[in-house]
């Protein structure tokens, strides 16, 4: 499975951005030339990131469409399906750009259980009467 390869990946990036804070959730955006889906990505994602800060993370997926380009009729079109053909002619002498990027877009970090300080002095952010 090469979902495992680009989980790893996506771990390795999370971490990263995290700094030594725990994730809750990951939104990743992948070119549909990687031909990955969600609850693919999700599972080899759970497997990799055990024991680590992200364990326990969801991997939220947005696939990117790869560009087409019909070398028959020249028509250029767009799609999530890396084996589309033209919807010009249908021809399947395609030209594809694109598709097979992997962006970390967003992390979203787990709440904390501890607050360091002194919370019976700590006041906020009091508001002050006009």
């Amino acid at each position: 499975m090469h979902e495992f390869g680009i989980a790893e990946a996506i771990l390795t990036a999370v971490e990263k951005r995290a700094a030594g804070r725990r994730v809750q959730r990951a939104r990743v955006q992948a070119g549909a030339l990687l031909r990955i889906t969600e609850p693919a990505i999700n599972h080899a994602f759970a497997m990799v990131a055990e024991g680590s800060l992200a364990e326990g993370a969801q991997v939220e997926l947005v696939v990117v469409p790869v560009s087409l380009t019909c070398r028959s009729c020249e028509q250029t079109t767009t799609s999530v399906d890396p084996f589309a053909v033209c919807p010009g002619c249908g021809g399947t002498d395609i030209d594809s750009e694109g598709g097979d990027d992997l962006v970390l877009e967003s992390i979203q970090m787990a709440e904390a259980t501890h607050v360091p300080g002194n919370s019976r002095r700590d006041r906020g952010n009091p508001v002050r009467p006009s």
